[in-house]
């Protein structure tokens, strides 16, 4: 786990120093080292900048950026399966002299170019300069658990893996995108390809990017989709024989994470996700893996106590902490910081405390992300497998009457109703979904907070709405079902968006890396062909997963509500953090942008603090995006 800077500057007005500032912004990502190299090229000036985070190879030889003949690379992330490779390229008469996957990268990648990607095992942002060729190649792993960020107008080209790191280069102009600030305020974070800033785009998961030095011209390809796995026939294979294969697969894949020279431990929730991961890396070993969980001293919304049942009876080495409020609270001022594209989901607070806790004894950690996403997980696919029918079966006249009925009755107007929590947003979801009851309509009903009737009316910038992975069309109706099109969205968006992003910023806020063993690309592969109702089985979400937790961990264990660690940020707007809200949502705060309109928020603060709860999320969104402004454009 590293961090990775650099520009490919047609004008050649960049300098070492340009980018040593743009290198030096992101010392959490890399502590044990930095690297810069400048060359003139022919057509280029290229210049490529490395924070490292030793993991595997810790001696200096294995340091970046690295040179492989006409080869140099910047490197992000980790090849679990480099000495696999790394003995087949010996066997084709490659020599190496280190023994990191950063050198394995640049000789497979001249072995067999492109083709090396299918057989890189990992997480990964790369930025390979092939002199030979005249060309540049960058490349994101599948799912996208590293970012890269990059900027390209004007010829120069300038890349990172943090907004932070082209914000400190001299000629990057700090343009606010007004589509994806609108973007935020409806998902919480801004889709891939796009950035807050113009001009400025992620390279989106599976895809690389190429950049021809000869003519400047920038290609996009995507070198593995998703969709080519669930757009396949089901397997046909036994559902006891599913769970039997799947926990292999499993197995294998979380193996690979151990991977490392440095002491590895795991986030252990105790919910499914995180057993599962926990309970079959213990399995066989007489060490005992290092599993790390963060409580609540109040008590409430805590998974830590179970948490510990768990590790007790998995017999591992564990380490739980319980923070006060005051400790979660004390996070938010720094989240601009490190989340430096304006970011939304509150559960970066437990998780930036958990990797703290984790550091002072690891240098890796395993989180159990994806699982929802992969095995159908989320409360909303049991929404659409108990509703989505019922609101089809309504005839298409009597739907469309009732949505023009409540769009003319406003919420306001309706006794009694009015007064409870959440009844507004629903009122709004249900208008929504009588007027289209399609999944896609269903999974952005549950997905945002401002509507799009409310962004019309917030945003004061015009703008027009981002083309995102959300309404992908790329499931084939021979393969069509409602639950594999919502994973198959969630997969690369929400995951990717959100939840990686947010571990990644996290971990690498006190330099710890973080894994995702349910990413292995086997995993997906293997789960996107199942049938799909050996995942969601009688109603029961993640049916396989379960059942292989059942192997390790009694059933009466397990079953019990799912609960993670609680954040109450109604309650923290409402008091602690009023303070903070009336300062950047006031009107000169607002006022400094021009992108909001001005009396509708005003309206939304004055309800909320007369009663209207309901609309913290709202509150919660705006501020984060208030003080990200604050730290990085004001």
């Amino acid at each position: 786990m590293c961090g990775i800077a650099g520009f490919i500057d047609f004008k050649r007005r960049s300098t070492l120093d340009d980018l040593r500032k743009m290198t030096v912004v992101m010392p959490h990502r890399g502590p044990d080292g930095q690297g810069e190299f400048l060359e003139d090229l022919p057509l280029a000036r290229i210049g490529l900048g490395h924070r490292r985070l030793s993991i595997i190879d810790l001696s200096h030889a294995a340091d970046q950026p690295m040179h492989f003949e006409d080869l140099s690379i910047v490197f992000n992330g980790e090849v679990y399966n480099y000495d696999e490779i790394r003995n087949e390229l010996i066997g084709l008469g490659h020599q190496f002299e280190t023994h990191s996957d950063t050198e394995v990268i640049l000789h497979s990648w001249k072995a067999w170019g492109i083709d090396a990607i299918k057989k890189w095992r990992g997480m990964f942002a790369i930025f390979i300069l092939d002199r030979a060729q005249q060309k540049v190649t960058c490349i994101r792993d599948r799912a996208g658990v590293k970012p890269f960020y990059y900027y390209f107008k004007d010829g120069l080209f300038l890349f990172g893996s943090e907004l932070k790191c082209l914000m400190a280069h001299p000629n990057f102009p700090k343009v606010i995108d007004p589509a994806a600030v609108a973007s935020f305020l409806q998902y919480g974070y801004v889709s891939a390809p796009y950035s807050i800033f113009k001009d400025t785009q992620k390279i989106e998961p599976g895809h690389l990017l190429e950049v021809n030095l000869k003519n400047e011209q920038v290609a996009l390809r995507q070198y593995w989709n998703v969709y080519d796995y669930y757009n396949r026939p089901k397997i046909a294979i036994s559902l006891p024989e599913a769970i039997k294969e799947t926990e292999i697969i499993l197995k294998k894949a979380f193996e690979y994470r151990m991977v490392s020279d440095v002491p590895v431990g795991v986030f252990l929730s105790g919910g499914y996700d995180s057993t599962c991961v926990t309970a079959l890396l213990q399995q066989g070993r007489t060490d005992k893996i290092k599993t790390f969980t963060i409580g609540t001293t109040d008590g409430k919304m805590d998974e830590a106590p179970f948490a510990k049942e768990i590790a007790q009876r998995l017999g591992t080495d564990h380490t739980e902490y319980y923070c006060s409020i005051d400790e979660a609270l004390d996070i938010i001022p720094s989240l601009p910081e490190y989340y430096d594209e304006p970011f939304a989901d509150s559960s970066a607070i437990p998780t930036m405390l958990v990797c703290k806790l984790a550091r002072q004894q690891v240098t890796v950690a395993l989180s159990a992300d994806a699982g929802d996403e992969i095995f159908a997980g989320y409360n909303r696919y049991d929404y659409i497998s108990r509703y989505g029918d019922k609101l089809k079966s309504i005839p298409a006249p009597l739907r469309k009457l009732g949505a023009f009925a409540m769009s003319k009755i406003s919420s306001e107007a309706i006794p009694v109703l009015k007064s409870k929590a959440n009844f507004h947003s629903r009122y709004d979801k249900l208008k929504n979904l009588l007027q289209d009851p399609s999944p896609a309509q269903l999974l952005k009903n549950l997905s945002v907070v401002f509507s799009d009737d409310e962004m019309r009316s917030f945003m004061a910038a015009s703008y027009k709405e981002l083309y995102t992975a959300h309404t992908s069309t790329a499931l084939e109706d021979a393969y069509y079902d409602p639950l594999s099109f919502m994973m198959a969205v969630d997969y690369q968006t929400y995951l990717a968006d959100d939840i990686l992003q947010k571990v990644d910023r996290a971990g690498m806020s006190v330099a710890l890396e973080g894994r995702e063993p349910f990413l292995d690309q086997h995993i997906i592969e293997w789960a996107a062909q199942l049938p799909t109702s050996y995942k969601y089985h009688n109603g029961i979400k993640k049916y396989p997963l379960r059942e292989i937790v059942h192997h390790y961990i009694p059933k009466e264990m397990m079953d019990r509500p799912k609960m993670g660690f609680g954040i109450p940020v109604n309650d923290w707007l409402q008091n602690a953090l009023k303070p903070l809200v009336l300062e950047h949502l006031s009107d000169a705060a607002i006022q400094q942008h021009s992108l909001f309109n001005l009396q509708v928020v005003q309206k939304l603060v004055r309800e909320f603090y007369a009663g209207r709860t309901e609309k913290y999320l709202k509150i919660w969104y705006l501020l984060m995006f208030q003080m990200w402004y604050k730290k990085w454009i004001a």
